[in-house]
């Protein structure tokens, strides 16, 4: 199959950005025209005020937050199966998104401030990161079925602990709950601001790394012979992910698969080298996620289907695929 270049992927996510976001803002209990949109955005007096009420206070954020969690996501995906070398690696499926809900738990639990629910999810998940790599890690090599086998684990240990919270707490619970499933119809402009500080730094970070990401995938001994401090680097990369993680379950809870469908896919269109896939793919993520929510507000509607229904209906047969293809060797050949 012939790759797509970069400088055609990424003018087309950037135009299937627009369009969706257009659409998503548009669409759901009231549609509002497109037309009408435009004229929101200049203020014009023709538009009908509650339009503008639902578009800048409710729609525009929750569109804005869908584009920036799923750009946290899919990039840290990228990183992620770039330093496990691993494509079946992934901040839900190895137990990451489980460890950051728990540090938001915790500082819900001691009734902290919206901030620190990343912050204590980030610390929570850069220690429970850490140790999944120490214990996955065999030989300098990481294996395989034992990072799935401890990621399961640690996703169920802590989830455990997170249940037990609901029920503790009683009717209170329905934040915890809905960190469980995923929820983005929390967002304000405040909490957009937040996450748009964590992803520019771990966007910046990535692309200045890029090229010794692509050096590590084909082999750590030669990343060495071109002086790059490998474990160093995939430590500092790990923690860059987690935080970038931790802050967008912090704020929308537990959104599995788009780590694992989007840089896949990004792949099999444009190739394995991080050099070329980081933008598209934190592009392609952000859309992934926006056109989910999208869904989610409007299948059922009026009703709400938690986003990670969606993201998980996508991307369990997505990963079955995966294991699949893992077991006859391609995948870990594609990587």
């Amino acid at each position: 199959m012939k790759k797509v270049p970069a400088k055609t992927m990424i003018p087309s996510l950037l135009i299937a950005a627009v369009i969706m976001f257009l659409l998503a803002i548009s669409i759901g209990t009231v549609n509002i025209s497109i037309g009408d949109i435009l004229r929101s955005f200049f203020n014009s007096p023709e538009v009908k005020s509650v339009y503008k009420k639902i578009l800048f206070d409710i729609r525009i954020p929750r569109a804005l937050m869908a584009l920036l969690v799923g750009m946290m996501l899919s990039s840290s995906g990228t990183v992620v199966q770039a330093v496990f070398q691993n494509p079946l690696a992934e901040p839900y499926i190895i137990g990451i998104s489980a460890s950051a809900v728990f540090g938001a738990v915790i500082a819900f639990l001691l009734g902290l401030p919206d901030f620190y629910y990343g912050v204590f999810a980030f610390v929570v998940s850069i220690l429970v990161s850490f140790t999944i790599f120490k214990l996955a890690n065999f030989k300098g090599k990481v294996n395989t079925s034992t990072l799935l086998i401890i990621g399961i684990a640690v996703s169920s240990f802590l989830g455990a602990f997170t249940s037990f919270a609901m029920y503790a707490i009683g009717e209170d619970s329905y934040r915890i709950m809905v960190w469980t499933m995923g929820y983005l119809g929390g967002a304000t402009w405040g909490k957009i601001g937040l996450l748009a500080i964590p992803l520019t730094i771990a966007i910046c970070y990535f692309l200045f790394y890029r090229n010794d990401l692509d050096a590590i995938m084909m082999g750590e001994q030669e990343a060495h012979s071109l002086g790059i401090k490998v474990a160093r680097l995939k430590k500092r990369l790990l923690v860059v992910s987690c935080l970038i993680v931790s802050f967008s379950v912090a704020f929308t809870g537990m959104i599995g698969f788009v780590g694992l469908i989007i840089p896949h896919t990004m792949r099999m269109l444009m190739g394995y080298s991080n050099s070329k896939l980081l933008v598209p793919t934190t592009i392609a993520g952000g859309v992934f996620l926006l056109f989910s929510d999208t869904i989610a507000r409007n299948i059922l509607a009026p009703t709400e289907v938690p986003i990670g229904v969606i993201t998980s209906f996508f991307g369990a047969p997505f990963f079955i695929y995966l294991a699949f293809r893992a077991k006859k060797g391609g995948a870990e050949h594609g990587l």
